[in-house]
């Protein structure tokens, strides 16, 4: 077995515990969701027992969680991507870059015109690049007002009071790209 191996193990006692606490259960009805002994759940908790995969099956349905959550189990390679959809202020925001800082994607879905939270021009600091996946945007900058349907782009610096939403009553889907610190996509490859 190696460290890393280990130290996944090592993790699952309080990961159990702490599942358990947070449903306010105790070890004995633990016990009887499980059909496992109080007495071995206590010593999985404890890590005092090297937990099986036929005591983790029934810990994980107890629990309603992934066998995963309990192991913590590193990334096995898994191509495809689990989203996690953010809603605010009245938009669909679709995180697509998991590192922090630079330059961050998302997925922005606008709700139908008319639906909007606010029509206000905005400020804030840095550089955003958009792309029309569906629908129509409408697209406020300074004073000068856009509309942009799918294939269509735009950049602005968000310092210039800008408005984005959708110009029909049909929900727009944009494929953003956003620099805080004012970076900039380059689009196109270097002339070399």
């Amino acid at each position: 077995m190696t460290d890393a191996e280990r130290d996944v193990l090592a993790g699952v006692g309080p990961r159990l515990r702490a599942l358990r606490q947070a449903r306010g259960i105790t070890l004995a009805g633990l016990a009887t969701e499980t059909g496992l002994t109080a007495s071995t759940l206590s010593r999985l908790e404890n890590g005092k027992l090297r937990p099986t995969l036929e005591q983790l099956l029934p810990l994980a349905r107890a629990h309603g969680v992934p066998l995963d959550d309990l192991v913590a189990a590193p990334p096995t390679g898994d191509p495809r991507i689990h989203l996690r959809p953010i809603r605010r202020s009245g938009l669909t925001v679709v995180p697509l870059t998991r590192r922090p800082g630079g330059i961050q994607a998302y997925k922005v879905i606008y709700p139908p015109a008319g639906r909007a939270p606010t029509t206000r021009p905005q400020t804030h600091a840095g550089y955003e690049w958009f792309y029309v996946l569906d629908g129509r945007v409408r697209f406020v900058l300074g004073d000068r007002e856009y509309e942009l349907g799918p294939g269509e782009a735009a950049e602005f610096d968000t310092t210039l009071p800008h408005w984005l939403g959708s110009a029909t009553n049909h929900p727009a889907e944009l494929l953003t790209l956003f620099g805080a610190q004012g970076e900039r996509a380059h689009l196109t490859p270097p002339q070399r």
